[in-house]
């Protein structure tokens, strides 16, 4: 009997700085799948970075040379020559929660979050590098800008117009890169072209509307990694503000679903002739209990412990996923959108 033909989908990939080890694990989980196969992986900010060695490793040697890329990248993250430590030694670790509270205390974090502001990255003068031009500098760019599958996208905000700009092929460079994952409070601009750029994750996160294309599949698989909804109001100023960065950082998300939502149900009520639009398959990877645990500082600081919890979330959630909406993957969407804005 001939072997079924995998399943394409697209990844979108969000950013949310070193909580994107969570999409490591996802991601890491979907290489391992002989019945999916990525066509398309749109990425803004940590996910660009992981889409690119995802990219990368998938050119130049098929799904494990993408895993090991994936690893390398979180290993120069963390700055460890093996992040992925023995299971004993990992549970000797406080949880990624009890970690989080602990670097949002700590003296070197309020310094630093004082510090960001008063004083602009423009200050370090002569001696500014952006702290991640040695890990884009690593990846392979005959292989993230190939014309062969997976289509790549990178997207990042022009500072003077507040608009997105999406990055593909050859366009795609380490400043690109560079620009997706540009804190303005941390990083200075990144100039394109002769445009300042920021991070992607203001106006994209990620950009949805670049896997519309014909020629890529329907699905798209979307892994989150800022909690959609939290369950109370916060009231302390610390989770005040990472509530605020959360909704910042989903908004562009939202309004993208929205618009897929509103383009299905003209589609499904016959109000749109056939062929006119192209329906869209929504799916969602994410676990929002473990995020709402964390919070800013575990963003910006990348400790090995964290790093690891959330790499093992990110494949127990991709199980879990593949486990109860394989089924729907080519055929419809499993996040039920008319849920989501009802």
């Amino acid at each position: 009997m001939a072997k079924a033909k995998p399943t394409k989908i697209n990844l979108a990939l969000q950013g949310g700085g070193a909580h994107g080890a969570f999409t490591w694990g996802v991601v890491d989980r979907l290489l391992q799948d002989d019945g999916i196969q990525i066509a398309g992986i749109s990425g803004t900010s940590a996910g660009a970075l992981n889409a690119a060695a995802i990219k990368s490793g998938l050119v130049e040697g098929g799904p494990e040379a993408a895993r090991v890329r994936l690893k390398n990248l979180w290993n120069q993250v963390a700055g460890v020559d093996d992040i992925r430590m023995n299971d004993w030694l990992r549970a000797m670790f406080p949880s990624a929660g009890v970690v989080s509270k602990s670097l949002e205390s700590s003296l070197p974090f309020l310094m630093s979050d004082a510090l960001s502001r008063v004083f602009s990255p423009y200050n370090y003068g002569p001696f500014y590098k952006n702290p991640l031009e040695d890990i884009v500098a690593e990846f392979s760019y005959d292989a993230v800008c190939a014309d062969s599958d997976p289509k790549f996208f990178v997207s990042a905000t022009a500072v003077r117009t507040g608009k997105i700009r999406v990055f593909s092929g050859r366009e795609i460079s380490p400043a690109v890169l560079m620009a997706s994952a540009c804190l303005p409070t941390v990083f200075q601009a990144v100039e394109i072209d002769g445009e300042d750029y920021w991070d992607g994750g203001y106006t994209c996160n990620p950009a949805l509307f670049p896997l519309f294309e014909p020629d890529l599949p329907s699905d798209i698989v979307i892994v989150n990694i800022n909690p959609l909804e939290r369950d109370e109001t916060p009231r302390e100023p610390r989770d005040i503000l990472n509530r605020i960065n959360e909704i910042s950082f989903n908004t562009s998300l939202m309004r993208e679903l929205r618009a897929i939502n509103f383009v299905q149900r003209l589609i499904s009520d016959g109000k749109m002739p056939d062929g006119a639009m192209k329906k869209i398959n929504v799916h969602m990877i994410s676990d929002d209990t473990l995020m709402r645990k964390l919070g800013v500082a575990s963003k910006m600081i990348p400790t090995a412990p964290t790093l690891n919890a959330l790499f093992d979330a990110g494949q127990a959630a991709a199980e879990a996923f593949l486990g109860e909406h394989r089924p729907a993957l080519g055929k419809h969407s499993s996040l039920d959108l008319p849920a989501m804005y009802s």
